[in-house]
């Protein structure tokens, strides 16, 4: 018997109005009047997310040592839950791939997290069974420019481009190689990869789907209470 986790908040969380982001990794949010500052765990721009008066859920931690109590985990536009806590997305991820929730990898039963492929990367999950191995990169995806489409990158990320060469490298190697893109929001129904944001990783991603390499798009059902893989979204290349 498989035994089912899902991603659910470890505290009830904070429904607050978003005020503004700021250094980055800071955002304010008006809670009964009062400012609180919380930490944005979210390196991406975030675009098309950042509207003040739109709604933040924050979570408050309990350990008394940390500097910022507080930290956003979704953001609302136009009433739908944007999950922005990019510290989740494995999470979300690897529940999926224990309960074999993602048909493509289903046949694999077992699931490592951050595994070493070389010197200078590690890949999110190495996954396996008696006869093959697969190693699994995993992007967060929360932008959307257009009705119904979802879309990665939000901002240039050179790492990303360094993963996708690096999955034609395991590929090469003979090992299986998958990225999957995980839209924490419900309101997309089609994929694409933003090359106007990022000319080179689409460029690497049509070299690494060429190659070989396996691209896997799901989205997420996102509440105040749990954020849990939703459905298989197309990919349009």
């Amino acid at each position: 018997m498989i035994l089912i986790l899902l991603m659910k908040f470890d505290t009830p969380l904070i429904k607050t109005k978003f005020i503004k982001r700021y250094k980055r990794f800071f955002v304010d949010v008006m809670l009964n009047d009062e400012i609180l500052t919380a930490h944005c765990p979210n390196s991406g721009s975030m675009m098309g997310l950042l509207n003040e008066g739109e709604y933040a859920w924050i979570s408050e931690s309990k350990n008394t040592e940390r500097k910022l109590k507080y930290t956003l985990e979704i953001l609302e536009y136009n009433k739908e839950k944007v999950g922005v806590n990019t510290h989740l997305t494995n999470r979300i991820v690897e529940e999926a791939l224990i309960n074999k929730k993602i048909k493509e990898l289903e046949k694999f039963d077992q699931v490592k997290r951050e595994v070493k492929f070389n010197d200078n990367t590690r890949f999110d999950f190495l996954v396996s069974n008696k006869n093959e191995q697969a190693f699994v990169e995993v992007k967060n995806v929360t932008l959307k420019r257009e009705i119904d489409c979802a879309e990665f990158p939000d901002a240039p990320t050179t790492r990303g481009q360094k993963h996708l060469l690096e999955l034609i490298n395991a590929k090469e190697k003979k090992y299986q190689a998958y990225l999957i893109f995980l839209i924490q929001r419900e309101d997309c129904n089609i994929f694409r990869i933003s090359k106007d944001i990022d000319k080179k990783y689409y460029e690497n991603f049509i070299q690494a789907k060429k190659k070989g390499v396996k691209f896997l798009c799901y989205s997420s059902k996102v509440t105040d209470k749990e954020i849990i893989l939703n459905k298989k979204i197309e990919i349009k290349y």
